[in-house]
């Protein structure tokens, strides 16, 4: 594992046929994408909660976390329940990852009950400082919204103060010839709008 994380420290030959960062940023930021070619091998619990660690440390308005993570995977008796919220498209390749989950993120404030209307924005700090662990580490991580979201709810007993945020797809990387002949072909990097389409200096333009 170790040579694994050291050489998350160089962009990767594969990644940058497909991104070119307009500045210089850690390589780790440009390498991390959302393969979804997975060889369906089981991780154990040492090789995928450091990603839910990392996740614990996003920033958070008045520290309050918002974020919860549902998880089950492929040893979990709930695996099956999981993987039948997913669309039919996000299922036929979703069905090879070591781990599912669920990000639930609360509504609302621990210190006052108010709404909290950063808790969306907070829990996506969370799925990304995720995200990132998971490519330092070599994991093939792939963030879905193709699912049923009130099945979700219902089904794993998610509280009324919380809304559920999407679903991620944990697992070892495998290659793209594993895939449907029309995922293979998607399967790589996407690029990115540039810095000028997304920045406004003042006001919107």
């Amino acid at each position: 594992m170790q040579d694994t994380l050291e050489s998350r420290h160089e962009l990767r030959d594969d990644v940058a046929e497909h991104r070119d960062p307009e500045y210089d940023i850690d390589p780790l930021f440009v390498n991390r994408w959302s393969p979804r070619a997975m060889t369906g091998d089981p991780l154990d619990e040492e090789e995928y909660l450091p990603l839910f660690e990392a996740a614990r440390w996003a920033p958070s308005a008045f520290n309050n976390q918002h974020w919860r993570f549902l998880v089950a995977d492929r040893e979990d008796e709930e695996w099956d329940a999981f993987l039948d919220l997913l669309s039919e498209n996000n299922r036929t390749w979703a069905s090879d990852a070591a781990v599912l989950a669920v990000i639930v993120s609360k509504t609302t404030f621990d210190h006052n009950g108010e709404p909290a209307p950063v808790h969306s924005f907070d829990t996506g700090a969370a799925w990304e400082n995720l995200a990132l662990e998971g490519a330092r580490r070599g994991l093939a991580v792939h963030g879905m919204a193709g699912f049923d979201y009130e099945r979700a709810a219902e089904e794993l007993n998610v509280p009324e103060e919380y809304a559920v945020e999407a679903m991620v797809a944990i697992g070892e990387h495998a290659p793209p010839e594993t895939l449907s002949e029309e995922l293979q072909d998607r399967e790589q990097p996407s690029d990115r709008k540039p810095l000028s389409e997304i920045v406004h200096r003042g006001g919107f333009q």
